[in-house]
């Protein structure tokens, strides 16, 4: 790899110290301020640890940071790989992720929907894998439809190969620019953002996992890669059994796309796979943390598709502890709420809490599913029996609970 500059070479090793400083003094795990400390020095410095390296970014509204993780392990067949494991997923995280791992030759990027064109600008990456699009922190992010449109105008007119989600009409719009898709048959279960045409507005016509416009010849793209069931069918169609150890059809489906990007890299499925199968937990989620004979298993959800995936996951056996906040990196708007179909937790033991409790609580009683209301996490899972309990919460209340078990990765 060339050389950076003497400045950047400097912002880079100041960036790493914070980090570093950071993480001895228990501030955090140096992710973002080892970066924001290396941008202050060095405005360009994203761009030019870029350079020379082949690159892969990630983003969609859920499942970015598994997928992320999924591909790294993957690439590490041909050799080093830089990535922002923890999700900081701003271009602060990456210059971080970068930073740290200045030699790597491959790197795996997740990328915030809202500033996906930004970095690939900077970055000039060569792979884009786009997933999903839902609603998510309306206070904050953009509505969706204006995303895929920013999308659309990153990838026009750039060399980059995408791999994309075609089950999904937003991202197929936001990707159908692009000098190069590979279309995957990922799936899209939450379909309440998508019933109408991105190109013209009409309506969409669904048919199992078809769709097309009513109005205009806006349709689904024929996959080269399909999820189906428990297995991945590649281009040349041959049947591959997933058997992934992180649960629920989502996660297949972040398998699938993580497969077509290694393919892209030239890493075949034979070797991709296993690499895939060794990954049991990310930043956390799906960990399973142990206290007082009680076993909580962490699952993280943030927007209403989240949470109709990790019902998916949830085992209905089992109780389940739920945690809403409403700080600034979940969004201070918690109306998304009453999007959530809550009725499948019905006949199971159901506990709620974090700062936003009150607002769950209603939500919970309107869609007339029992449940108690508890002050605190460790409250709520001193109330269980010895033995397993599901929690899902969002962003900050996950981080809260995983703070509590030290951070468990």
């Amino acid at each position: 790899m060339t050389q950076l500059p003497l400045r950047a070479q400097l912002a880079s090793a100041l960036g790493r110290s914070a980090a570093t400083l950071s993480r001895m003094t228990g501030r955090g795990d140096g992710s973002v301020i080892g970066g924001r400390v290396g941008l202050l020095l060095e405005p360009d410095l994203l761009r030019q640890l870029a350079r020379d390296r082949k690159l892969a970014l990630v983003s969609a509204t859920n499942g970015k940071t598994t997928t992320t993780r999924l591909i790294t392990s993957a690439l590490l067949e041909l050799g080093e790989v830089a990535t922002n494991a923890f999700g900081a997923n701003m271009p602060a995280g990456h210059v971080s992720a970068l930073s740290q791992q200045k030699r790597a030759p491959y790197g795996v990027l997740e990328v915030d929907e809202k500033y996906l064109p930004e970095v690939l600008d900077t970055t000039g990456a060569g792979v884009v894998c786009l997933m999903n699009l839902s609603r998510d922190q309306m206070d904050r992010a953009a509505e969706i439809w204006l995303l895929a449109q920013k999308w659309r105008r990153a990838l026009s007119g750039k060399p980059t190969h995408v791999i994309a989600n075609c089950d999904d009409p937003l991202v197929t719009w936001g990707a159908s620019t692009a000098a190069a898709v590979t279309w995957v048959a990922g799936g899209q279960r939450w379909k309440e953002d998508s019933w109408c045409c991105p190109e013209c507005g009409g309506p969409l016509d669904r048919k199992d996992a078809d769709w097309a416009c009513r109005e205009c010849t806006f349709h689904r793209p024929e996959p080269q890669w399909v999820v189906d069931g428990d297995s991945a069918i590649d281009p040349r169609g041959q049947r591959w059994m997933l058997d992934i150890q992180l649960p629920g059809q989502a996660n297949r489906s972040n398998a699938v796309m993580a497969l077509a990007v290694a393919d892209t890299f030239g890493v075949p499925v034979e070797r991709a796979l296993p690499r895939l199968r060794e990954v049991t937990s990310v930043a956390g989620r799906y960990t399973t943390v142990e206290r007082d004979g009680r076993f909580a298993r962490l699952l993280l959800s943030k927007n209403p598709a989240g949470w109709l995936e990790a019902f998916d996951v949830a085992d209905p056996q089992f109780p389940i502890i739920l945690s809403v906040n409403a700080q600034g990196p979940d969004g201070r708007d918690t109306s998304w709420l009453w999007d959530v179909d809550y009725r499948i937790l019905r006949g199971r033991p159901v506990f709620v809490t974090g700062e936003r409790r009150l607002d769950l609580a209603l939500r919970l009683d309107v869609a007339d599913v029992p449940f108690t209301l508890c002050g605190t996490f460790s409250e709520a899972l001193a109330m269980q029996p010895p033995g397993r309990v599901d929690v899902i919460a969002n962003y900050t209340a996950f981080q809260q609970i995983r703070s509590e078990f030290g951070r468990a990765v």
